[in-house]
């Protein structure tokens, strides 16, 4: 599946958010991005307050329209809220749970080190960064990937793991779903599912 590939910094300006976690201020003060400046400070409709929101989401995932909008389908068809679930989807992706046991310090290079077949599930490679991880599965990195350099810094000076998940080493494992408490990047799910049901 594709993903973007463009200027990050770019993406992080237009939606006032380090969307990608590597600390960097976000440059030329607080100007979204394009080559007339700031445009005034009119508020947004409702329309481009969702939209902004379904879009900042996406990008702190690192996925596409299609791959995004299948996961809302998905969501919407389970009994219960809709949005939670589908920041559930989303949680449980295993590029994001690389980056959430604290393997790596950005989602983009969890998605990087499963694509390359560093990660394991169960004892088995598995390079699908979208692959949903289930109750009771075991995520490890494999040799090669624990003496990257950054993923030696972050095995060596542990983050603050999510309720949801156990870590011992350069092996995890999933022991319940997220619950909406559990994600703390600032999404407000229902401007998405508003989004998706006009």
């Amino acid at each position: 599946m594709s993903h973007y590939t463009g200027p990050k910094n770019r993406l992080s300006r237009r939606e006032n958010f380090d969307l990608f976690g590597k600390g960097n201020k976000l440059r030329r003060a607080q100007n979204p991005p394009g080559q007339h400046g700031p445009k005034g400070s009119r508020r947004p409709s409702d329309f481009g307050a969702q939209l902004r929101e379904k879009q900042k989401t996406k990008r702190i995932y690192g996925i596409i329209e299609r791959q995004f909008r299948g996961y809302f389908e998905k969501a919407k068809k389970v009994r219960g809220k809709t949005g939670e679930y589908l920041l559930r989807l989303l949680e449980t992706r295993l590029d994001n749970v690389v980056y959430r046991l604290g393997f790596v310090p950005t989602r983009a290079m969890a998605r990087q080190l499963v694509s390359h077949g560093h990660v394991l599930i169960n004892d088995g490679v598995v390079s699908i960064p979208s692959y949903q991880i289930g109750i009771g599965e075991t995520v490890a990195l494999d040799a090669t990937a624990a003496n990257i350099p950054q993923v030696k810094a972050c095995l060596e000076n542990p983050k603050l793991l999510p309720a949801w998940l156990q870590k011992t080493g350069s092996k995890g494992k999933i022991i319940s779903f997220p619950l909406r408490e559990h994600v703390d990047s600032p999404i407000n799910e229902q401007l998405i599912v508003e989004f998706y049901s006009r």
